[in-house]
Order: structure tokens, then C-alpha cells, then sequence
């Protein structure tokens, strides 16, 4: 589903292929996708690091106080969303399109 719409709006094959080895992926990703991406794995592994202050203050190098509650709200609604599917065996539609 988002892969679809961002191939749609411009967004290249490449960056969508190598978002799961962003640190690897060198100048790919901008220094802004990198530390969205920085703290959306911080923020997806809250129960065993604590966010460590050092992430904090990261990301708060590049984004203001605004910018950084509306990216952990949207982190955190996609956790939470990815864990309701999981919980209700809810296939990705792609998976369930290509079995069918």
C-alpha cells in the first residue's frame, strides 16, 4: 500500500529497497531520513533502551520540539498499527493478493 503510493510520487525504488539498511546506505537518505529513521528504530525499541540521551539530543539536532512529538506520534502509530495486524493475523494486502 505506501510502497504503491510513494513509487507514485517520485519516491525512488532504491531508497525504498535500502530503508531496512538506512546507516549502511550512505548519502541515500538525507541527514533529515537518516535521524527520522535513527529515532523511528529508538522509539520502536523503547522497552529495552530507554531512549538513550544521546538519540535524544540527535534528533534534536535536526528537528525542532514540533517536529520531533509529531514524528514519535507517527512512529508510534505505526507500532501501534503493526502490532494490531500481527495480533489479528493480518496478512500485508501485496501477500494476500499474490496467494490468491
Amino acid at each position: 500500500m505506501h510502497t504503491c503510493d510513494l513509487l507514485k510520487s517520485g519516491v525512488k525504488i532504491e531508497k525504498l529497497a535500502l530503508v531496512q539498511a538506512w546507516a549502511e546506505a550512505g548519502n541515500l537518505f538525507d541527514e533529515r531520513e537518516r535521524a527520522a529513521l535513527a529515532w523511528a528504530e529508538t522509539v520502536t525499541c523503547v522497552a529495552q533502551t530507554n531512549v538513550p540521551d544521546e538519540a535524544y539530543q540527535a534528533a534534536r539536532t535536526v528537528f525542532s520540539e514540533r517536529e520531533l512529538v509529531d514524528l514519535t506520534i507517527a512512529i508510534s502509530l505505526m507500532n501501534a498499527y503493526n502490532r494490531m495486524s500481527i495480533s489479528f493475523r493480518n496478512s500485508p494486502q501485496a501477500a494476500v493478493e499474490k496467494t490468491a
